[in-house]
């Protein structure tokens, strides 16, 4: 691994710094996080029209800059330290990648040119289960028992890619992160019945009758949640029958691992400067209370494990595209990282450390947030040691004494 930016990189990074500087601060991301859609439409154009954010991992031939994951990874970053409210991570993260892996030829042409200039955002309505962060990702909302989950069965007149009403979807499913404003949802379901039942991954629009959408109070706002209904509705198939839906979601979870990650470091990085920023100012005893040895030490300890999340970070979102799976340990890491960070500020912030209107709190909730959606911390690591096989010895598992 190249531990050094390219030049290309560099540039992703300054002017996307740059450009959310002047137009997502704490301001303008309270106000974009109480419109209907959960961010601002504005902003979303800039950054896909102006930065090409959107399409950044995409090919060119659908409309995309061709770079890789790594760099949109990155990117996460400078987006994590303003706590940017914006359907980058449902798009661009957990459904372009989807339908760019799975997805037919004419779904892909059809879709990630759309994706990639900004004019279609998506929402992967799927358990966070499904990405394989925690844990196995079978289980009843798989098709691993005789409830849970979406339903899908085939209707009549469809063939098998299921046009022309062909699949019918069935259930109910919470926590989709913007699932109440994206114009297409990717809606894993199962299929075959219980004693053949797979998980398949299908298409189904915005405005598909039996659709119901509704926008869930999430702990951080700037991360809207929907519950979705769906009572007899048409989908698509996304790929062929012969695909393997619960496949592709273990190798998505990985990137998106690495891309939480580094929006995880970001907003560490960030908070730990507010803070820094603060001690400096606040006077006790006459002093400031940065001068005081303890408070330099606790804020060391904040920086130290800031830097440690911060190389886990890169290396994930690099070995993403290098066939190496440690995005799990990462964003356990920068998890950590930002609880930490967080926490100390609403400490050595004082009595406004955790007031409503200051933005500390902001980035509390954005580890807590995070961690309800994606770990908790114990289980990413607990799995990714799991995975590695750790506790084995010679073969057997470890027996616990």
């Amino acid at each position: 691994m190249d531990a050094g930016f390219t030049t290309e990189q560099e540039e992703i990074r300054r002017t996307l710094r740059e450009l959310l500087h002047k137009r997502c601060g704490a301001q303008e991301a309270r106000a974009a996080v109480d419109r209907p859609q959960g961010y601002d439409a504005g902003l979303w154009a800039t950054l896909s029209e102006q930065l090409g954010l959107p399409g950044l991992a995409l090919p060119e031939r659908y409309g995309g800059a061709g770079c890789s994951a790594t760099e949109l990874a990155l990117a996460g970053e400078e987006t994590g330290r303003v706590l940017a409210p914006s359907p980058l991570l449902a798009t661009a993260v957990l459904a372009a990648p989807l339908v760019l892996a799975t997805g037919t030829k004419a779904q892909r042409a059809e879709l990630l040119p759309r994706i990639a200039d900004g004019t279609l955002t998506a929402a992967l309505a799927a358990p966070a289960a499904g990405l394989a962060l925690t844990g196995d990702n079978g289980g009843d909302w798989a098709g691993g028992g005789r409830a849970g989950g979406v339903q899908a069965r085939r209707g009549h007149g469809g063939g098998a890619d299921g046009e022309g009403g062909g699949w019918r979807l069935y259930g109910e499913i919470e926590h989709v992160l913007d699932g109440h404003s994206a114009g297409m949802l990717l809606v894993a379901a199962h299929t075959g019945g219980f004693a053949r039942s797979r998980t398949l991954v299908f298409l189904v629009p915005a405005d598909a009758d039996g659709l119901v959408r509704v926008r869930q109070t999430a702990l951080d706002a700037t991360r809207p949640l929907a519950r979705l209904q769906l009572r007899n509705v048409q989908a698509r198939l996304l790929g062929d029958e012969s695909g393997d839906g619960l496949g592709a979601l273990a190798r998505l979870g990985d990137f998106a691992a690495a891309f939480l990650a580094c929006e995880a470091v970001g907003a560490a990085d960030r908070v730990l400067e507010r803070t820094v920023e603060y001690v400096k100012q606040r006077e006790q005893f006459g002093r400031a209370i940065g001068s005081f040895q303890a408070v330099k030490h606790r804020l060391a300890d904040v920086y130290v494990q800031v830097q440690a999340a911060r190389s886990a970070a890169y290396y994930a979102a690099w070995a993403t595209v290098h066939g190496e799976r440690v995005g799990g340990l990462a964003l356990a890491q920068g998890l950590e990282a930002l609880r930490a960070a967080a926490g100390e500020a609403i400490q050595l912030h004082g009595g406004i450390g955790f007031t409503w209107e200051h933005d500390v709190q902001r980035y509390f909730k954005r580890a807590a947030g995070d961690e309800l959606l994606f770990g908790p911390v114990h289980r990413l690591r607990a799995h990714a040691a799991d995975a590695a096989r750790l506790f084995e010895v010679a073969g057997q598992p470890e027996v616990a004494v």
